[in-house]
């Protein structure tokens, strides 16, 4: 059993709050709605006080955290959907509030709510906070008089986009052990084990064996001069950053990746992903057809896919299909296009986007298993030959002292 911190509402509107031995957090929002009170968060307690830690440690100054959006959408639309009014449901928020920002933030969404603002203005209105994507979909279900609806379905977006991104995060984990390991090891054996062996090949009087020298003078330029190229990678990576951030270079480099054999074909299924994971939000929720193009190409990392969205929109107001038009471009997978395609047929794009984003959301898994099932063992293979090479590199010099002239 689990100690598990909770916060809730009474039907009365009363704040609740209290700890809960629980199998699962499933158990505790059971067990409270069994009770007739209205679940708002329930964590474990050792969870709790390092999460609580760990945002005053590593608080960002800006923007809320993914996890502190997700949570601010989920407690809002658990609130209304339970019948309590904006207002009611801001200030419970507020209360129960356990970072500044995010209490901050949530007290002038209310201010402004109270002010006559209609919540989505209120969210424009927080300097970036929300995003584009966000703004538009509370807009279309506020238009629609399905406010709680909406959420849910921004809840249900956050959840599955947070599932994809630390799937993959996930994946890449070990291959990053690994590549940090192989690089500390070829750092310790060249800075401090190969320089031990450096007097005595000085004292042998004759030319070293090629290898044995290459080995020893990337040793000694390590120890002399690793700071400058530690200065020298930060520069890189510093310029790096800067040119990418000029449009006609990002996209050239995004076309480069595109061609890319395995990582090609990664990019393009998670961009199908999350175009369909948008777009299908927002048309589920009203937004127009155009409209959600417009925002929902702002989700692709690829800017060469998000020029062909923005093409295929253009060509769309001329009412030709999208599904078409996307095709058309030769960027996106042939059977989420086939699958889009259908759903304008049958007049459930919004339901039939939902679906192809789930098939590519699986996809994307596999595809990162397959890439990994190939990284990992070059990355073992690469360190065990490079290794085994300043190894043999020394073994050769020692074995052939005995073959110097005295």
């Amino acid at each position: 059993m689990t100690l598990y911190h909770y916060k809730a509402v009474s039907a009365e509107g009363q704040l609740l709050e209290g700890e809960m031995e629980s199998a699962d957090q499933a158990g505790v929002i059971a067990r409270i709605q069994e009770s007739g009170h209205i679940p708002i968060r329930a964590e474990p307690v050792a969870a709790r006080r390092f999460g609580a830690l760990l945002r005053q440690s590593l608080r960002r100054p800006r923007r809320l955290a993914r996890r502190e959006m997700a949570l601010f959408t989920q407690e809002l639309s658990s609130l209304l959907h339970a019948g309590l009014p904006l207002d009611r449901s801001l200030q419970i928020m507020i209360d129960i509030a356990d970072d500044k920002r995010l209490r901050e933030l949530t007290l002038r969404v209310q201010q402004a709510v109270r002010g006559g603002s209609a919540l989505s203005a209120a969210l424009e209105a927080q300097g970036g906070t929300f995003s584009r994507f966000y703004i538009s979909l509370i807009r279309a279900a506020e238009a629609a008089g399905a406010l709680d609806a909406g959420l849910a379905r921004l809840v249900d977006y956050l959840d599955r986009a947070k599932a994809l991104r630390d799937s993959v995060i996930s994946a890449l984990i070990y291959p990053a052990i690994l590549a940090t390991v192989a690089g500390v090891s070829l750092i310790v054996i060249l800075s401090y084990v190969v320089p031990q062996f450096t007097q005595l090949f000085a004292d042998m009087g004759k030319a070293l064996p090629v290898s044995t020298q290459i080995v020893i003078g990337a040793a000694e330029l390590l120890r002399s001069y690793g700071w400058a190229l530690a200065v020298l990678l930060v520069v890189g990576a510093l310029l790096a950053r800067v040119q990418l951030a000029r449009p006609h270079v990002r996209y050239r480099w995004h076309r480069r990746v595109l061609r890319l054999p395995l990582l090609g074909d990664l990019v393009r299924k998670l961009d199908m992903a999350r175009l369909c994971r948008s777009l299908g939000t927002l048309l589920g929720n009203g937004v127009p057809l155009l409209n959600g193009l417009a925002i929902a190409r702002e989700s692709l990392s690829n800017g060469v896919l998000a020029e062909a969205v923005a093409q295929a929109a253009e060509n769309v107001k001329q009412g030709r299909g999208l599904a078409d038009q996307l095709v058309a471009s030769g960027l996106f997978p042939a059977l989420g296009l086939q699958m889009i395609k259908v759903g304008e047929e049958t007049g459930s794009l919004d339901v039939m986007l939902l679906r192809v984003a789930d098939v590519y959301d699986r996809e994307v898994g596999h595809a990162v298993q397959r890439m990994l099932a190939l990284l990992e063992p070059a990355l073992i293979i690469g360190l065990g030959l490079m290794i085994a090479g300043i190894i043999m590199s020394i073994l050769v010099a020692i074995l052939s002292i005995n073959e110097l002239p005295l």
